[in-house]
């Protein structure tokens, strides 16, 4: 028996070259390998006659072997094997390329089962290369559920299927448990025995979703538990406690009311900086909804308490327009801002970084300029990052090195179920604001086909002729980038519209392979009104305020999710003006258009992530690595919400009686939790 650390290069037919092979997907141990589950499985149970295969399906045949099969030299690398295979019926013609081993292992007059996909023509059935195996031994590749992994060059579904079968069996009475007894019993999860051969092995589909269920739930409560115990771990730190003030002063700054839950994340952030252990938390809010007022007061409260504040922002443009709105704020109490960005002059960046250091700088405003080298604080107490996702976890803890255990205030406008962000966010703290300050409007959201292009400029022409500015957003930069002939590319596109359908107007064009330097200026200017339509890709989603721009139009809406949808759309209606959005379809078809249809019946951020979440799975609705989770090996954080509650209640519960985890009881979940945390640092938020 083989330890579940035992390297994968020490079974029976890896050696080095597979193994090499193995760790490419990440499959060094023998746990590692058991952990890798099957990404499908093939329904292989059932056998057909030949006369009832149906064309361009997979189905297994049971069939004598006619003749012996005869192999053909094509040219170099290339051999043929054909083979005639029969029933008491009707006949199959089989035919194998490059399988030389064929010509000895059918032997004429035994009967084998055959699996693959039905080609040729009515009366004369074909398969190519499928899998087989003697009757008497079949069940392994054939009459089966078969398991699909994921595969790399080298590595095949048979080899990977002979390879977990032997990885089950070293594993005899050694299965790696990670769930205590008393929860398992609790929740009615199936032995660990039973679900990892099931998953990979299951004898029925029931079977299977029993042991899916035991596999999710595990994976689950480990994640919950190590996430708990990071969030204890951030909490043994000591920072500066900040007095709660008296909220009115800041209030009586605002030329408008705050809404009930702008007032309740206030509340939350004030009580959460008032205590001994820094503050971690995330502010998440549709866009429009205000959570820049939030992270303000909570700066006024660091500056009545005599501390510094830092507000890092992912574009300048948008730093620049938070720089102006703060100062303008908070001038009449004296409070002095500073602005920090890469694009600063010398002198001007010198200044700024003397003030902050001598402490006559209260708040700094910028980008990632603000964690560079050379950047220090007198007393650095909060840091409030906008636009979480933007960030990456080490920028984050960059700039909290520049202070001494600051508060952490974190705010995001891509909303997400609060049951995912639970999770998602890890050791933060979760406030929602769920409400539009009064006076915002819906903005009306249209799904259009190619049949109504000239309506749409006809529109785009008159809300230009009201003052109004138009935003166009499309998939790709160049034409074809990705082989799509369909594709709006915002190069061509840009030329094509102000040469030919706006010849009149300013059209200008941004994308993100432009220099810093001059995406600046074309947001700038077109955030001035010097520019009547801006042709742009998704730089656009994140960094600019235009309240006079009153039209969204994407092209090729297909090609996004509807999270970016939601979140290109929250650029418009951000002033008094009444503001749309117009979708163009794309060739995704009915399929694609039920799913834009969702962004036409609501204004809800959190019911449209609710729908994308649903449609794509967290690793598309975050993009890459910027969920702040590890891998997942069998979990899906829209298919398991129910799972993931029940797992979330087992790991709060299982961490009050045992927050170090260090009864014998929980001996192997410790080590599991310390697994992931050391597997993964660097992504958990």
């Amino acid at each position: 028996m083989m330890s579940l650390d035992t390297s994968v290069r020490y079974m029976r037919g890896v050696g080095e070259a597979r193994g090499k092979l193995l760790e490419k997907m990440g499959i060094e141990t023998l746990r590692d390998l058991i952990m890798d589950f099957p990404r499908a499985y093939e329904d292989r149970r059932q056998i057909k006659t030949i006369s009832s295969l149906v064309f361009g399906e997979s189905a297994c045949v049971l069939a004598t072997v006619a003749a012996p099969p005869q192999t053909s030299h094509i040219r170099r690398g290339l051999d043929v094997t054909k083979v005639n295979v029969v029933d008491d019926k009707a006949r199959l013609s089989i035919t194998f390329f490059n399988q030389d081993y064929v010509k000895n292992a059918l032997v004429p007059g035994n009967d084998y089962v055959f699996f693959g996909r039905v080609e040729g023509r009515i009366g004369a059935p074909a398969m190519t290369n499928p899998v087989f195996e003697k009757a008497e031994n079949s069940g392994v590749l054939t009459k089966c559920i078969f398991p699909v992994y994921r595969l790399t060059s080298g590595i095949s579904q048979g080899m990977m299927n002979r390879l977990m079968r032997q990885g089950l069996r070293e594993c005899e009475g050694n299965y790696p448990e990670q769930l205590p007894e008393r929860v398992r019993a609790e929740y009615e999860l199936a032995q660990t025995r039973f679900s990892y051969e099931n998953i990979h092995f299951p004898k029925s589909f029931e079977d299977l979703e029993v042991a899916r269920k035991r596999l999710v739930f595990e994976e689950l409560f480990v994640l919950s538990c190590s996430l708990k115990i990071l969030r204890e771990k951030r909490v043994e730190k000591n920072g500066v406690g900040i007095p709660v003030p008296e909220l009115t002063e800041f209030t009586d700054l605002l030329p408008f009311e705050l809404t009930e839950a702008q007032k309740q994340a206030i509340d939350d952030v004030l009580k959460d900086m008032s205590g001994e252990k820094p503050m971690s938390r995330l502010i998440q809010g549709d866009v429009g909804s205000g959570k820049t007022m939030v992270a303000a007061a909570a700066c006024w409260a660091v500056w009545k308490a005599g501390h510094q504040s830092a507000f890092m922002v992912p574009t300048e443009i948008l730093a620049r327009q938070h720089y102006e709105s703060m100062k303008q704020l908070f001038q009449p109490l004296g409070i002095r801002t500073v602005l920090l960005t890469g694009s600063l002059g010398i002198k001007a960046r010198r200044e700024a970084l003397r003030q902050l250091e001598e402490g006559t700088a209260d708040i700094a405003i910028g980008t990632h300029a603000l964690i560079s080298e050379g950047v220090s604080f007198r007393d650095l107490a909060l840091i409030v990052a906008d636009e979480q996702h933007r960030f990456g976890v080490q920028q984050r803890a960059a700039l909290t090195d520049k202070g001494t255990g600051p508060h952490v205030l974190v705010m995001s406008a891509t909303p997400i179920p609060r049951t995912l962000a639970l999770i998602v966010y890890g050791d933060l703290d979760v406030s929602i604001i769920d409400q539009l300050p009064p006076g915002r409007e819906k903005v009306d959201t249209f799904l259009v086909g190619e049949n109504m292009r000239q309506r749409v400029y006809n529109f785009i022409r008159k809300l230009v002729e009201q003052g109004r500015q138009v935003f166009i957003v499309c998939p790709a930069v160049e034409e074809n980038e990705d082989g799509s002939e369909d594709l709006k590319s915002v190069k061509k596109y840009a030329e094509s519209l102000s040469k030919d359908v706006f010849p009149d107007l300013k059209v200008a064009l941004v994308h993100g392979r432009m220099k810093s330097k001059d995406k600046n200026a074309v947001m700038s200017d077109f955030a001035d009104g010097n520019t009547n339509i801006l042709v742009a890709t998704t730089v656009i989603e994140v960094g600019v305020d235009v309240p006079n721009a009153a039209l969204m139009v994407v092209e090729n809406a297909d090609r996004f999710g509807l999270s970016q949808l939601h979140q290109l759309r929250g650029r418009v209606g951000r002033g008094k003006f009444k503001s749309y959005c117009i979708l163009f379809e794309g060739a995704g078809g009915a399929a694609a258009r039920e799913r834009l249809s969702a962004l036409c019946r609501t204004n809800d951020g959190f019911k449209v992530a609710e729908e994308d979440l649903r449609i794509r799975g967290p690793g598309d609705f975050f993009g890459s690595r910027q969920s702040g989770l590890p891998d997942m090996h069998i979990a899906g954080f829209a298919s398991d919400m129910d799972i993931l509650v029940k797992a979330q209640e087992a790991a709060k519960k299982t961490m009050e009686m045992d927050p170090e985890l260090q009864m014998e009881e929980n001996r192997n979940l410790k080590n599991s939790v310390n697994r992931l945390i050391d597997k993964n640092r660097g992504t958990f938020n």
